[in-house]
């Protein structure tokens, strides 16, 4: 048997606020779907839906994603507009260097180049 990853579904309070977020940083229009749930297909990338759930964000992601950007400050500032906020600072390695940030409801998620 081979699995195909079908989309990466966030567990969140306010999937319509969330969806507009992921959608204003990796493009594509967002869809509100039945109960509640929305969804973006940014392009080149899997689908990623919001599915509401009573409780907020209590520990540390298990899972976040990295995304690649040209250059750090910028795509900072751009996801900061969008409602990001910034975690700590820059950090520079012999692989590249990153910005952890996190979303409205606290999803963390780095945005990093080479």
């Amino acid at each position: 048997m081979r699995a195909r990853l079908d989309q990466i579904v966030v567990d969140c309070c306010d999937p319509r606020s969330l969806v507009c977020f992921w959608a204003g940083l990796l493009g594509g229009e967002p869809v509100d779907r039945a109960l509640g749930w929305s969804h973006v297909e940014p392009p080149g990338f899997v689908r990623l839906a919001f599915q509401p759930v009573p409780e907020e964000k209590g520990v540390k992601n298990r899972l976040h994603l990295d995304i690649e950007v040209d250059e750090i400050a910028p795509a900072v500032t751009e996801a900061e507009r969008l409602g990001a906020v910034r975690v700590g600072k820059t950090v520079t390695t012999q692989l590249g260097s990153y910005q952890v940030t996190i979303d409205s409801e606290g999803n963390e998620f780095c945005l990093f180049c080479d």
